[in-house]
């Protein structure tokens, strides 16, 4: 009977809430929608892979999701999501910017294009920036909500993904800062969450190597060892930031890396013989 009542009190954790998820038809975005929607949230996927997010909706089902075009870069399509989530649902309570892209390697920085650096930015920090604007507009009068946005160890450490991709993830670690400042004022809580490396359509497109492939490359390098991290793993954080076991928390950039961002390995500190 007891843990009946846990099981129903676990699935419930967003019962009731209404979450707008941009990058929500693959990766990190659906797998976060799954989960949310499976604790009793209304979900909401924006993005610009229709095909691919409407098959969502219908996997999840149209009764707890439903899916919106949205460029994230074009403040009108924001715009839009948001509406359409508060018309549909009556509110929002959870805005999760997702969406992000990255560019093609390139070790020197004079072989860096600008339209490229500016095309990262304009995904993966105006897109945040727009995406807490216009949750900002309806959650203020409600005087309530969690917004969180996707960061990335690269917000802390350099020389792991492109100089775009990098600069793009410390600002939004910035702009996460400001705008709990500012929104707390009014009860609505900003998070971001960082994540290690890990097998998505984007990461693997990017680097041109399968899910198994990088999930190796990923554990090589990893400081905790014995475990691979998958996307509902930051799925399961972002539920903790939407929900209210997370009440007090903002400002705040949840790394879920395992410690890799902790430590320098070059060091070889605490390293135990390979036989022990």
């Amino acid at each position: 009977m007891a843990t009946t009542s846990i099981s129903s009190a676990i699935a419930r954790r967003l019962q009731g809430k209404v979450a707008l998820i941009t990058g929500g038809a693959s990766g990190i975005g659906e797998c976060t929608a799954r989960v949310f929607a499976q604790h009793g949230a209304k979900v909401v996927l924006a993005d610009i892979q229709d095909q691919l997010g409407h098959s969502v909706v219908q996997s999840i089902g149209q009764s707890s999701s439903s899916y919106v075009h949205c460029d994230v870069t074009d403040e009108s399509q924001i715009k839009n999501a948001v509406d359409q989530a508060v018309a549909t649902h009556g509110k929002l309570d959870i805005m999760f910017n997702n969406a992000g892209i990255t560019d093609d390697y390139k070790p020197r920085i004079m072989d860096n294009e600008k339209a490229d650096f500016e095309r990262v930015l304009s995904v993966n920090l105006t897109g945040v920036f727009l995406g807490i604007k216009h949750a900002a507009r309806v959650m203020v009068p409600a005087r309530s909500g969690s917004i969180i946005s996707t960061a990335s160890v690269s917000s802390r450490v350099g020389a792991g993904a492109t100089h775009a991709y990098c600069c793009s993830k410390h600002a939004v670690v910035g702009l996460t800062k400001n705008a709990a400042v500012e929104l707390g004022q009014f009860g609505i809580r900003v998070n971001c969450l960082s994540p290690y490396a890990l097998a998505t359509p984007l990461a693997t497109k990017s680097l041109g190597i399968n899910d198994e492939e990088l999930e190796n490359g990923s554990n090589l390098h990893a400081n905790l060892k014995g475990v691979t991290l998958k996307a509902e793993d930051i799925a399961n954080a972002a539920l903790y930031l939407a929900g209210d076991e997370a009440r007090y928390v903002s400002g705040h950039n949840l790394f879920i890396d395992g410690g890799f961002t902790i430590a320098n390995p070059s060091f070889n500190m605490f390293q135990y013989p390979d036989d022990s």
